[in-house]
C-alpha cells in the first residue's frame, strides 16, 4: 500500500481509454445509424481494490494523519457479533496492518484510490460530452462492494453492514429526473434498466426475476421496496443474508443470532435491536420476509456442498491445502 503503481492502476486507465476510443468512433456515426443500431459500453474498473497503491498525485490529497479513524473498534470495548469475529479470527487483517500509522495509510491510500478511479470516469464522461452524446445516453455508475476500512476492525469486505452492502449508485441521462432517493435497490435492477433503456421486453423466463427498472425507481419512488443480499464465500462458517426494508436492516446468520438495526435512528450500525423487546415483532417480520425469499438452512447446505465438491475435484482435503495461497486476479495480459 502506499504511493506508487500497479498493473491495476495501469489496466484501469486502459479501460478509460477504450471507452474513449469507443465514444469517439460512435460520434462518427450519422445519428440515423446511432439510432437504428443503439449500443451499450460497459467499462468496468478495478479501483478501489487491494493492492491500496496508488499513484502519488491521488494519495496526495488525503494526508494519513487526516483521515477519519474507523469506528467501532474492538480496543475501544466494542464486540464483535460472532459471526463477525469468526470472521476476524479466519483473516486478521487488522492485525497484519501491525499499527495505528499504517492503518491510517491504509485508509487514505485508499480513498486516492477512489479519486483515481472518479478521474478515470471523469475522462470518459468528458469524450461522452465531447462526443455531443449525453443527450441520448444513460448512465448508470455503480459498484460491486464497498470496504469495512477499519470498522469494527475489518478490512476488505464480506459483511453485511453498510460499510461493504451500500454501494454508490448514479443515474444520469434521458427520462432520469434530478433528484436523490430513498428507495433501496440493488445490483439485480441493473438488468431490467437496460432492457428499459433499449426498449426490450423480457423474455418468458425471466417474468419472475426480482430486479425493477431504477428509471422507474427514479420517477416511481417505493421507499418500502425490500434489498436482500447473501453471502457464502471466504471466511464464512455459515450464509449470511441482508433484508433492509424502510427504516430496518435485519441480518440473518445460519446458526448464530440476528442482528436488526434501525437505519433512522442508528445509520452507523452500530445497537443491535435483535434482543430488544420492543422490536420482537420487528425482527420476526423480516425474518419472515427473509424465509419469504430465500430458505436459510437450505441455501447454506448448497453453498457448502458446492464447495466439498470443488474440494473432491481438485483431488480432496489434502490436495487443496497444498496448492498454495491464491492472490488476486490478474490482468489480462499479464502473468499472475
Amino acid at each position: 500500500m502506499g504511493a506508487g503503481e500497479t498493473e491495476y492502476n495501469r489496466f484501469d486507465r486502459r479501460v478509460a481509454d477504450g471507452a474513449i476510443s469507443w465514444l469517439q468512433e460512435r460520434a462518427g456515426l450519422a445519428p440515423a445509424a446511432r439510432d437504428a443500431h443503439p449500443a451499450l459500453l460497459f467499462a468496468g474498473f478495478v479501483a478501489p481494490h487491494f493492492p491500496l497503491v496508488v499513484p502519488q498525485e491521488f494519495l496526495g490529497l488525503y494526508p494519513p494523519g487526516s483521515v477519519p479513524w474507523p469506528k467501532l473498534r474492538p480496543e475501544s470495548g466494542f464486540v464483535r457479533h460472532p459471526w463477525v469475529q469468526r470472521q476476524a479470527e479466519f483473516n486478521d487483517l487488522d492485525a497484519e496492518l501491525g499499527d495505528d500509522a499504517r492503518r491510517r495509510l491504509a485508509i487514505a491510500s485508499y480513498f486516492g484510490l477512489v479519486s483515481f478511479i472518479d478521474a478515470q470516469i471523469g475522462r470518459v464522461l468528458t469524450a461522452l460530452s465531447d462526443a455531443g452524446l449525453t443527450d441520448e445516453t444513460l448512465v448508470i455508475y455503480t459498484s460491486d462492494h464497498g470496504d469495512n476500512l477499519g470498522a469494527r476492525g475489518m478490512w476488505n469486505k464480506s459483511l453485511l453492514y453498510r460499510e461493504s452492502t451500500a454501494v454508490p449508485l448514479i443515474l444520469s441521462g434521458p427520462g432520469v429526473p434530478q433528484r436523490s432517493c430513498d428507495t433501496p435497490a440493488s445490483l439485480v435492477d441493473v438488468y431490467q434498466t437496460v432492457l428499459e433503456a433499449f426498449a426490450l421486453p423480457p423474455l418468458p423466463d425471466e417474468a419472475d426475476l426480482p430486479g425493477r427498472s431504477l428509471i422507474d425507481l427514479a420517477t416511481r419512488p417505493d421507499i418500502e421496496r425490500t434489498a436482500f443480499s447473501e453471502y457464502h464465500a471466504v471466511g464464512s462458517p455459515a450464509a449470511a443474508f441482508m433484508v433492509a426494508r424502510g427504516r430496518y436492516k435485519y441480518h440473518h446468520y445460519v446458526g448464530y443470532e440476528p442482528e436488526l438495526f434501525d437505519l433512522e435512528e442508528d445509520p452507523e450500525e452500530a445497537h443491535d435491536l435483535a434482543r430488544s423487546g420492543a422490536h420482537v415483532a420487528v425482527r420476526d417480520e423480516f425474518a419472515q420476509r427473509l424465509r419469504a425469499i430465500v430458505d436459510p438452512v437450505m441455501a447454506d447446505r448448497r453453498a457448502k456442498d458446492d464447495q466439498n465438491l470443488l474440494v473432491e475435484r481438485v483431488g480432496g482435503r489434502a490436495v487443496a491445502f497444498g496448492l498454495g495461497k491464491i492472490g488476486a486476479t490478474p490482468v489480462p495480459q499479464v502473468a499472475p
